[in-house]
């Protein structure tokens, strides 16, 4: 067996090797020595496979007479294998080869730099800079708004400090917190607040990614739930006063989703009719949308109306209610038929609402009673159909029976709330929720900002049982925070004008056009009067919570006119409900909150089973509390009437007909075992999927 085939180097050619070899390296070394080279790598690298006119223009040989000097170092390049030519496509691309001779100039040019003595900063716009004191000084007064004087002492302090530490990785934000530090040494934690540096720890971060599964959305997903995490410490650390910033903290009051507070809107209400017909106008801030179609066929008005869906749910937190639909339908309902079938494909294809909550924005159509009952008809069923296709509806319907009957479409609801479909009930302009739009003369649009919910039992704890003290409380602490939601409305409008929201920004302009209302919604009302308290469920205690909601109206209604800013009360649903009780009962001890509770949380709104509606009547004292809690009220009462897993048809047809003549708005709510896996949905689902025969079921 010869050495060449057992594999070995034959002594005699290992000589000849080593020189290739070493001549090789010293080629590398000498197109190294080349910063114009060095570029093109790093440009290679980084915006990926280029023609010779674009790698030529980024790596800045713009003018002719430089043609010949960039020729020079690509053909260098290309000799040494460090960047290869893809002739098909006739675009250069960096090899193995040129990224690792790309790192080792890097690490090259990084040792250097320690080894020379001097101080170096990597900073955060992706470079590295000679440190410079006077930069500090600059920092301190543009973004702290510190005196000159104070800047320089400060400056003086954190260079000495740096020169003492001797640190061999410098950073901007390592920096930063040295500045910090001292600001704070010195009692000047004001300033320090305005210079602390928003984001996550590097722990967060990776267990975020360990977490991925439970990310909605993928990457984008990821992005917002980290981009929310920084705004949301932008929020409580600078641009709410600290009095509210602190409340929240403590569980006085909730905010919800901070991360958006100062971005968007909670709720919408506008007319889909006018939207579409007078046009939008994105100034291609969407996918390159600049305007929508005009309306001439009926495929037209879909395929608008499925668009304004997906770009006017990106722009509300909550939900989206959406008027005229069906005045917008009349003109093409010659044949019921057609228009049924392409309005559930319309459904179908906007049911991509944008996410900023647990729970996606919810677009819902305002169907108005009493007239066209054919058109209406065809709508509800085009729902129904979109309900059945749908495991989790993102579309919902908000009934308005106040000229026509419950009655007239009770069977058709009735089989849709059977199956999941979001449906409320109301004689006002009302969202899915229970809130009331604010009307303004000469506007059929309005935007709530509803993300605010007030703690009632949190008050009642530590009132010493007095209920005046308890109502005095309640009233200095919407004052503050009322204060801070008249901000955050200009915060919006301002974001909005400048384009942040286009559908809101458009030729429609909402923002100055609609009316803006700022809601505050009041939990644990029951709790805190009858449990904490001490009063009785009697009259006297009944009398008690009016005298606690009017006190809130009023103080709502006072402070809105020093503001100039219209301002609702509301007893809704929130997010904050298992916040509060879980803080409670740290602060006050868990039985104290346990012995206040009926069920697992605090109390919201109004809850009616459908089992109690037989024996229930105008008179009933559940009803006429409700009724009188509502009038009291002038944002809305949320009343939910909760059906059994079980129940029938028929069994909710009866108690929604019966619920539409006994309270003003009411929204029926039954649960529906969804299969988690596959979106198979049956109210005879219960241990295991029949058609994917997963044990994964969800309501």
């Amino acid at each position: 067996m010869s050495v060449e085939a057992a594999g070995m180097i034959d002594p005699k050619k290992s000589g000849g090797i080593l020189q290739s070899t070493s001549k090789r390296v010293r080629m590398i070394f000498s197109v190294m020595a080349s910063p114009n080279r060095i570029d093109i790598l790093r440009i290679l690298n980084s915006k990926g496979p280029l023609t010779y006119s674009e790698l030529k223009s980024l790596a800045g040989f713009k003018s002719k007479k430089e043609s010949g000097k960039f020729a020079y170092h690509l053909r260098k390049l290309l000799r040494q294998s460090l960047v290869a030519l893809n002739k098909s496509e006739r675009r250069y691309t960096i090899t193995n080869l040129g990224k690792l001779v790309l790192s080792l100039a890097r690490q090259i040019e990084e040792r250097s730099i320690i080894e020379s003595g001097k101080m170096y900063v990597r900073t955060s716009h992706e470079s590295i800079e000679e440190f410079n004191s006077h930069k500090i000084i600059q920092s301190l007064v543009r973004e702290g708004s510190l005196p000159l004087e104070l800047a320089q002492k400060i400056t003086e302090e954190v260079e000495n400090r740096i020169y003492k530490y001797q640190t061999t990785y410098l950073t901007g934000s390592l920096i930063r917190e040295m500045v910090n530090s001292v600001l704070l040494e010195h009692g000047h934690e004001e300033y320090r607040n305005k210079l602390a540096r928003l984001g996550m720890p590097v722990f967060d971060i990776q267990e975020m990614l360990t977490n991925v599964d439970n990310i909605d959305n993928g990457a984008q997903g990821l992005f917002f739930k980290s981009g929310q995490t920084i705004f949301a410490e932008s929020l409580l650390l600078n641009a709410l006063p600290k009095d509210v910033a602190d409340s929240h903290l403590s569980g006085d009051i909730h905010i919800s989703n901070p991360g958006i507070w100062s971005l968007l809107p909670d709720t919408i209400f506008f007319n889909i009719k006018e939207l579409i017909e007078d046009g939008i106008d994105l100034k291609g801030k969407f996918l390159g949308v600049s305007r929508l179609a005009t309306i001439k066929t009926l495929d037209n008005l879909m395929s608008s109306l499925s668009m304004i869906v997906s770009l006017a749910s990106k722009e509300a937190s909550r939900e989206i209610i959406m008027d005229g639909l069906v005045q917008l339908c009349a003109k093409h309902a010659k044949n019921v038929t057609e228009l049924e079938e392409k309005l559930v494909a319309a459904l179908v294809t906007s049911s991509t609402s944008s996410k900023y909550t647990k729970e996606p924005t919810l677009v819902s159509f305002r169907i108005e009673l009493g007239a066209e009952p054919k058109l209406v008809g065809a709508i509800l069923n085009a729902y129904k159909n979109y309900v059945k296709m749908t495991p989790v509806p993102q579309v919902g319907l908000i009934i308005d029976y106040s000229a026509g009957k419950v009655s007239d479409v009770s069977q058709t609801i009735s089989e849709i709330i059977s199956i999941g479909g979001k449906v409320l009930f109301s004689k006002d302009e009302t969202s899915y929720s229970g809130i009331t739009r604010i009307k303004a003369k000469n506007s059929t649009s309005s935007i709530n900002l509803q993300s605010l919910t007030i703690n009632l039992p949190r008050l009642a704890f530590e009132s010493n049982k007095d209920e005046t003290y308890f109502r005095a409380r309640l009233a200095l602490l919407m004052k503050p925070a009322l204060a801070a939601m008249s901000l955050r409305k200009k915060d919006i409008s301002d974001l909005t004008r400048r384009g942040l929201n286009p559908v809101l920004a458009a030729n429609t302009q909402y923002m100055q056009r609609s009316s803006v209302g700022l809601v505050v919604n009041l939990v644990g009302l029951k709790e805190a009067v009858f449990n904490i308290l001490g009063y009785s469920d009697d009259k006297e205690g009944r009398d008690i919570i009016y005298k606690v909601l009017q006190t809130a109206v009023d103080v709502a209604e006072k402070k809105g006119k020093e503001m100039g800013d219209s301002v609702i009360v509301t007893m809704t649903e929130s997010d904050g409900i298992a916040r509060f009780s879980s803080l409670d009962g740290d602060k006050y001890g868990k039985m104290s909150v346990l012995k206040s509770l009926d069920t697992e949380f605090y109390s919201q709104g109004v809850l009616v089973l459908a089992s109690e509606m037989d024996s229930l009547n105008a008179k009933s004292e559940k009803i006429a509390d409700a009724n009188k809690t509502a009038k009291i009220l002038n944002g809305g009462l949320l009343v939910q009437l909760r059906f059994e897993r079980d129940s029938k048809v028929e069994e909710i047809k009866k108690a929604i007909e019966k619920a539409g003549d006994l309270v003003g708005s009411f929204r029926p709510s039954k649960d529906v075992p969804i299969c988690g896996n596959c979106g198979f949905k049956d109210e005879k689902l219960f241990e295991k999927c029949p058609s994917c025969k997963s044990p994964y079921i969800i309501s």
